[in-house]
């Protein structure tokens, strides 16, 4: 890979480069790629070297990637994921699915029997499952920090695939007791009347409901901002105001009360995010082929 001045690219330059920014400092790299430190280490004074470019800040025992560090990081991890799925391609007719699958959801309830299913299926994949809201999910699946994400739709995105995995209304909980008996449901405009604790900005549900807001121009009550739907649940069970919360994942918490909100189409469709230029990487490919056939069954 020839580039300007005369020197071209290494391979192994940019592979000593890539395991020690992967694994977080060059002793590590070495322990785990079985080159020694100092060959490393000349892999990659090399690089900086012969392109003039400062790859890592050097403090003490530890490094720290700088700007163009960081930037090629990016580009070494799509470049060696390309050589994996070609590897990939070369033995897939002989081996077994293996590997990790890292998967960030606002809520395990919308995939938990998927994950099921497919861990009985694949049983050498090791599937890593956090949560987070629809803003940040969508940060990691663009940064590679993920393979897939499940969460509130979004508009659509040119550098995004999806698949749908179902609509469910956004529903008020509140601690029992804490309206009067008599309340079953609510129109949006009675919500003013009531404190409200509101989940962070960047989950998808409150953006629905500040949209709704806005359109009907009805002024909300905000008492608390809270990280987290567990976090939402907490504080509404205490007593302290109202939540929202699509009626999927609800759950079967006994403080809790809920109420429909009878004139208002508050709808949280949940979806299946991947970028598309990772669709061909066999363990993201293999997922969303047995989500789509578990989907398919389910509509029989």
């Amino acid at each position: 890979m020839a580039v300007g001045g005369g020197y071209e690219v290494s391979y192994s330059q940019l592979k000593a480069f890539h395991n020690v920014a992967l694994y977080g400092g060059f002793s590590r790299a070495s322990e785990q790629v079985f080159l020694t430190q100092p060959a490393l280490s000349e892999h990659v004074r090399r690089l900086e070297q012969d392109h003039d470019v400062l790859l890592f800040r050097r403090e003490k025992k530890r490094v720290y990637l700088t700007e163009s560090g960081t930037q090629l990081f990016h580009l070494t991890r799509r470049m060696f994921e390309v050589e994996q799925e070609i590897n990939d391609f070369l033995i897939e007719k002989r081996s077994a699915i293996e590997g990790e699958l890292r998967i960030i959801v606002d809520s395990a309830c919308h995939i938990s029997k998927i994950l099921g299913a497919f861990q009985t299926e694949y049983p050498n994949v090791f599937v890593s499952l956090r949560t987070s809201n629809t803003e940040d999910m969508l940060g990691q699946l663009r940064a590679y920090n993920t393979e897939l994400a499940i969460g509130g739709s979004i508009e659509t995105s040119a550098d995004l695939k999806q698949i749908d995995l179902g609509t469910t209304p956004i529903v008020v909980v509140a601690a029992k007791g804490y309206l009067p008996a008599k309340t079953k449901k609510l129109k949006f405009a009675q919500l003013a009347e009531l404190p409200v604790v509101l989940r962070e900005k960047g989950s998808k549900t409150r953006e629905l409901l500040e949209q709704e807001a806005k359109k009907r121009k009805v002024k909300l009550k905000p008492i608390m901002e809270v990280e987290g739907r567990e976090a939402m649940r907490e504080i509404v069970g205490s007593g302290a105001g109202i939540g929202f919360v699509s009626e999927a994942e609800l759950g079967n918490d006994v403080r809790l009360q809920r109420y429909d909100i009878i004139d208002a189409q508050l709808q949280m469709q949940e979806s299946l995010f991947y970028l598309a230029q990772r669709s061909d990487l066999r363990i993201i490919r293999t997922f969303v082929e047995f989500v789509n056939a578990e989907l398919a069954e389910a509509s029989i």
